[in-house]
């Protein structure tokens, strides 16, 4: 590879994907919206482009879907060709995907059908129902570029397992999605594919590193996805998009044989999860996952299976209004203060959760993500030529730590952990309710803070992103006055750069933070939360 043809490389891979869309999923030109056009959402329902069957299907959720597929009453081929069609749609409109295998898709599908034809039963729990795939998932012929140019042209020899695990379920495969260079972004722009944009606001950001992912499910592009976290790559676009994530501990969900954008980096370890319009599709997805008994496949998971579990009557939750380094902006605040004046009108007992330990976290997870001194990342730069994004300039300026010193970060973070779980145990609480994000939504280009969820990557806590219902009102969520005292230069520029004009109607998440490895406990709690909400 020659140093300095990273355009080649760039421009070659966008052509590969151009044209790897069949002329009949074009949007035709004179049905495209106006680029001004801010929320495309609608553009499907409104364009006549798409047929009632079409809109039909992908409107459902996939837990509507899978027993029309298993009863017959829907065709795998036809929901898979409806679900194509959307994601071309999305990627014209919002620039979302890396990779497609549309006749890979078709074919499965059909595959699929003839089975549950001939003999009556269907091959796993996700039979005949479309998947997509966030880049770094390997599957077997496609690249996986994690947004470098160094990787154009270097197709996967193997699946990754959860994609394995997930296929002899029933799952079809037809898409990748973008994501950020190394996935180390937290917005999804990158020098091969460009950026991501929000269906819901073509002017804000749809998160990262999983912002293609959350941006094609928000659109209704795929029914479900599956998307990975190591400091909030989940739950930052899920927050971006008002859709549910799950951040798993690590050992829930296999992780091997996918592409990382800094291999070996295990101080703070990757997880993947589901991408979903609804807690009941995430609760699915995560139950399937884990009683196909991933520690068989993956020799780092937990044999854990998915458990039932009880909660007491009235939860004791622990509200973190900032993290002490960022105050949300307006809208989040409310939405927060919105939920817990709910569950403290249903009688669950509310505490106050300090951020005293919060600040610590976030310097501990910057060193782990530094600790070879951009090596990894300047490595695969370099091999092209490939210029670094203005967002990775912490990397680029970053210094080696020796062994000893990563040695002495590993007990440091063991030391945090324990202090963590102490205060935990102290205050008795069954969850933690915090921001997800100090934004409802920001504009692309001004994504600042991951503190509210990288922490709890160096913790392993068990998180979930969801929507609160609550939408940002600009007559309401206005900015702060000049009264207000900023926590660190970090909030005044966050806070100075609030725009309630360009979020108005966005959704608001929250982050339901659980102890590590309840992820049962974690989706059941979440569904007292949505309860109390309703």
């Amino acid at each position: 590879m020659n140093a300095g043809n990273w355009e080649a490389l760039a421009a070659k891979k966008r052509q590969e994907l151009d044209d790897s869309i069949p002329e009949e999923w074009r949007i035709p030109s004179d049905l495209l919206p106006p680029t001004d056009q801010e929320d495309v959402t609608g553009f499907p329902g409104t364009s006549g482009w798409f047929t009632p069957e079409e809109l039909y299907i992908t409107d459902h959720t996939a837990l509507d879907l899978l027993p029309k597929i298993a009863s017959g009453e829907l065709k795998s081929e036809t929901v898979t060709r409806a679900f194509c069609k959307r994601a071309v749609a999305a990627h014209q409109l919002i620039n979302c995907l890396s990779e497609t295998c549309f006749e890979r898709a078709i074919s499965t599908a059909r595959k699929l059908d003839k089975h549950l034809a001939q003999t009556g039963k269907t091959v796993g729990p996700l039979h005949g129902l479309p998947i997509s795939l966030k880049d770094n998932f390997n599957l077997l012929g496609l690249d996986a570029t994690v947004g470098f140019a160094s990787h154009v042209g270097d197709p996967a020899k193997y699946d990754s397992v959860i994609a394995d695990l997930l296929r002899e379920a029933g799952a079809v495969f037809y898409v990748k999605t973008n994501v950020p260079t190394a996935m180390m972004i937290a917005e999804s722009v990158n020098n091969v594919f460009g950026r991501t944009v929000n269906p819901l606001n073509r002017k804000l950001t749809s998160g990262g590193s999983s912002g293609g992912e959350s941006a094609l499910i928000a659109f209704k592009g795929s029914p479900w996805g599956v998307g990975t976290d190591i400091g909030g790559s989940l739950r930052i676009p899920a927050a971006c998009t008002g859709i549910f994530t799950l951040r798993p501990s690590f050992g829930r969900f296999p992780t091997l044989r996918c592409r990382s954008g800094m291999p070996g980096q295990e101080a703070v370890q990757s997880v993947n999860g589901p991408l979903t319009r609804t807690l009941a599709d995430l609760e699915f997805y995560s139950k399937t996952v884990v009683d196909a008994k991933p520690w068989h496949v993956d020799p780092r998971c937990l044999p854990i299976p998915w458990r039932t579990v009880s909660l007491p009557s009235k939860l004791k939750i622990g509200v973190m209004w900032d993290d002490g380094m960022a105050l949300p902006t307006p809208p989040v605040t409310r939405a927060l203060r919105h939920t817990v004046d709910k569950l403290k009108a249903a009688g669950h007992e509310i505490i106050e959760w300090s951020s005293v330990d919060q600040a610590d976290g976030q310097k501990l997870l910057n060193r782990m993500f530094l600790a070879d001194g951009g090596k990894a990342i300047r490595k695969e730069l370099e091999r092209t030529g490939e210029p670094w994004r203005p967002e990775m300039q912490m990397y680029a300026e970053a210094k080696e730590l020796g062994a000893l010193e990563y040695w002495n970060l590993h007990s440091d973070r063991q030391e945090y952990q324990k202090r963590y779980l102490d205060r935990w145990l102290r205050a008795g609480v069954d969850a933690i309710l915090c921001p997800t994000t100090p934004y409802s939504g920001v504009e692309s280009g001004k994504f600042k803070h991951v503190g509210y969820t990288g922490v709890y990557n160096v913790l392993d806590y068990a998180c979930i992103s969801f929507p609160t219902g609550v939408i940002v009102n600009k007559l309401v969520d206005v900015a702060l006055d000049d009264s207000y005292k900023p926590l660190s230069e970090l909030d005044k520029e966050i806070q100075a750069e609030y725009n309630p004009d360009a979020v108005d109607g966005m959704p608001i998440n929250l982050q339901l933070v659980a102890q590590r490895l309840e992820e049962e406990k974690c989706v059941e709690m979440c569904k007292v939360v949505l309860n109390v909400l309703s």
